[in-house]
């Protein structure tokens, strides 16, 4: 299907979800045909935002399989509407680089954000690589933000890796957690803690309440350990997002570290980003045109059944690969 490049624009800066959603999805494809379209839409919305000053407040978050991400989005996302805010949320999942399908639960858990006219909710595939997360829910966020979406949530939904692409394309990184899961030294092994900016224990209602103070409490004391004196100390609150306790008091933290990052913090982390990204879509490039290659082609099948019955070493059906794509 032939693609508007300048009416999808125009559908775009004018907020029309049905734009949104073929931008997206024309971002997210690794067809080469619509690779090119892609990067001829982004660059039409980079310079008409050019000028743009007050840019989105770009937030990732993450947390264990069960602490109740979807429930906290929900709940922080028709707070942020209901005071005015456009919000868009986009999901990352890096299980889906086996599959290569994506999270199609979190409308179902978000109904009530989903039916939101001023909230857009969109699952993001990997499209094929962990850095083609990286490239489509890049592409994705400044496809929002054209659309005036001044809150970007990304969530991820896997664990390990994903968590540090995430964080290294916002502004500020939101862990999740729970009490009684052990998570405070988990958390340390991963490395979360070494990149949140603000960490709030969820589920703190009820009998659990005073247990998730004191998880907090631990988490603050294992967060020094970690964390220079220098640096941003990481904040920890507690939260229930089911019963919409204390989630306007987590947003209130990540502004306050928006604010402690200021102006010129806010666009050297942003110019540090783009940088990266570069390198994430010269390397998604290359990924993609070594795939697409006549020569890798056509010994392909040939290195792959060497490989696996043994007679044939990595290193030299690399090699073999490589040189075929030179060739």
């Amino acid at each position: 299907m032939a693609v508007d490049v300048e009416g999808l624009v125009a559908g775009i800066r004018e907020g029309r979800r049905a734009a949104v959603a073929q931008a997206i999805t024309l971002v997210e494809s690794a067809k080469p045909e619509r690779r090119a379209l892609a990067r001829e839409l982004l660059t039409e919305l980079t310079d008409e935002q050019s000028g743009v000053h007050s840019p989105a407040v770009r937030v990732g978050i993450s947390g264990v399989p069960g602490v109740g991400k979807s429930t906290f989005i929900e709940a922080l996302g028709s707070q942020l509407t209901a005071a005015g805010h456009r919000v868009g949320v986009l999901a990352v999942d890096p299980s889906s680089v086996r599959t290569g399908g994506s999270v199609l639960g979190d409308k179902t858990r978000m109904a009530r954000l989903s039916a939101d006219p001023a909230a857009y909710i969109r699952p993001s595939p990997s499209a094929g690589t962990l850095g083609g997360v990286a490239r489509a829910t890049v592409q994705a966020m400044a496809v929002l933000e054209a659309a005036s979406y001044d809150v970007v949530l990304v969530e991820t939904v896997g664990v390990g890796q994903s968590e540090v692409t995430v964080a290294g394309m916002v502004d500020t990184f939101l862990f999740l957690t729970l009490a009684r899961t052990g998570d405070q030294l988990q958390g340390i092994k991963k490395g979360i803690l070494e990149i949140a900016d603000v960490v709030a224990v969820n589920k703190a209602d009820g009998d659990h309440e005073q247990e998730a103070r004191g998880a907090a409490r631990e988490l603050a004391g294992a967060l020094r350990l970690v964390r220079g004196h220098d640096e941003w100390a990481p904040p920890v609150v507690t939260c229930s997002a089911l019963h919409d306790r204390h989630v306007d008091d987590v947003w209130e933290r990540v502004l306050s570290h928006r604010v402690h990052l200021g102006e010129a913090g806010l666009a050297a982390k942003r110019a540090e980003q783009q940088l990266a990204f570069t390198w994430a879509l010269v390397r998604d490039e290359l990924d993609q045109r070594l795939r697409h290659s006549p020569g890798v082609r056509a010994i392909r099948d040939e290195v792959r059944a060497e490989v696996l019955s043994g007679e044939l070493p990595a290193t030299v059906a690399a090699d073999r690969l490589l040189a075929a794509y030179d060739g």
